[in-house]
């Protein structure tokens, strides 16, 4: 019943950004913490950052200063803007709400960042 699209990855260069866009349906979208997940190539799924209901933040130590994670209620969507892009930071980026204890996910979106 809930479903979450995420979009905007793509190829860029080392410095470069970019900007992901999670929208939600199934779900009172405003009641819920989202977050952003990111899994490199074999490596374990790591939190990049949440944003509460009233727009509260919190980030990874590596990615603070660079990336900024945001809501738009009336839209349902949750944003990751991603800014000086290092290629370690290439992976999967996955968009996740918390539902009464449960985490639900979308089906990621490719970010590669090359030098």
């Amino acid at each position: 019943q809930v479903r979450l699209v995420e979009s905007g990855g793509g190829l860029v260069q080392a410095g470069g950004s970019l900007r992901l866009s999670c929208v939600v349906s199934g779900s009172i979208f405003d009641w819920f913490v989202m977050g952003w997940y990111r899994q490199a190539p074999g490596s374990q799924r790591d939190l990049v950052g949440t944003i509460s209901p009233s727009g509260r933040t919190n980030y990874a130590d590596s990615v603070k200063g660079r990336f900024t994670i945001s809501r738009d209620n009336a839209k349902n969507t949750v944003y990751l803007q991603m800014n000086s892009l290092k290629p370690e930071e290439t992976g999967v980026y996955y968009c996740t709400q918390k539902v009464g204890g449960r985490d639900y996910w979308g089906q990621g979106t490719q970010v590669t960042v090359s030098s």
